[in-house]
């Protein structure tokens, strides 16, 4: 049983207040992290460790261990990118992709997402693996589907954004801050998308249909994705809010068009 003091922490707010009875139980797999401080504080080897034991796969740890004291700049988010490119090195099955997937902790279902998202070439085929992280209840998760996809997104650009117009239909809004988040032009600490910099017209199929989303998380991505354009393509910008504030003048649309044109604006 875990103790209800652990289930209903808030997260320390730096590293310093972390609390070592939680780091315990987050190396450990038992909880999920509360926030990013305690994502970046679990030692993913240690996890590591304990999972491939749990596997009947202990003998596979020194790969993970080489792999992760390789790195030049070793950090969180690089370590996360490794071992699930490790896994992917060492195994195909697909039963291990699974426990990972549907691990109690978030930070193991992150590794399953950079296995799954890079394990097909084809883009229908990764997007379609990396769906089910991007609709993950925990916010590292979907980031890392987020990490795990875009530059494939980048390279074939045309053919991810024709499937991901049918995903701004779906009640998941996980999945629907998806579809705005990784197709961003800038977008925060990942790839540029230089042809949507120079023409964001081509986003448009993706972004009408959230012009007035109900949800906050939606909202906030849209709102960047043109504050991304408007950097490059101010014009358009300009164009696209003064549409939208004709066809839709709900709080929602105007919450968007607040935060797409705070670079305009300045």
């Amino acid at each position: 049983m875990i103790p209800e003091h652990i289930l209903n922490r808030k997260g320390a707010r730096s590293l310093k207040d972390l609390d070592p009875e939680v780091i315990e139980y987050l190396n450990k797999g038992l909880i999920e992290t509360a926030n990013l401080m305690e994502w970046l504080a679990v030692d993913q080897l240690v996890l590591l460790k304990g999972i491939l034991d749990t596997l009947g796969k202990p003998e596979w740890y020194d790969s993970f261990y080489q792999a992760v004291s390789a790195q030049k700049k070793p950090s969180a988010n690089a370590n996360t990118k490794i071992i699930g490119v490790t896994f992917l090195q060492l195994t195909n099955d697909q039963n291990i992709l699974e426990y990972l997937s549907k691990h109690n902790s978030d930070v193991p279902r992150c590794w399953a997402a950079y296995w799954a998202g890079i394990k097909e070439v084809d883009i229908t085929k990764r997007l379609k693996a990396i769906k089910p992280y991007a609709a993950d209840l925990h916010f590292g998760v979907r980031e890392v589907a987020i990490f795990a996809t875009k530059e494939a997104i980048i390279e074939d650009l045309d053919t991810a954004i024709a499937i991901l117009s049918k995903w701004t239909s779906s009640t998941d809004e996980n999945i629907r801050r998806y579809v705005a988040e990784v197709t961003r032009p800038i977008g925060v600490w990942t790839k540029k998308i230089d042809e949507l910099k120079e023409n964001p017209e081509k986003g448009i199929i993706l972004l009408n249909p959230l012009k007035s989303d109900s949800s906050k998380y939606v909202r906030d991505s849209v709102g960047n994705w043109l504050n991304d354009a408007s950097k490059t393509r101010p014009d358009w910008v300009k164009r696209i809010c003064d549409q939208w504030k004709e066809e839709s003048s709900t709080k929602e649309s105007l919450y968007i068009l607040k935060k797409a044109l705070r670079t305009i604006h300045k």
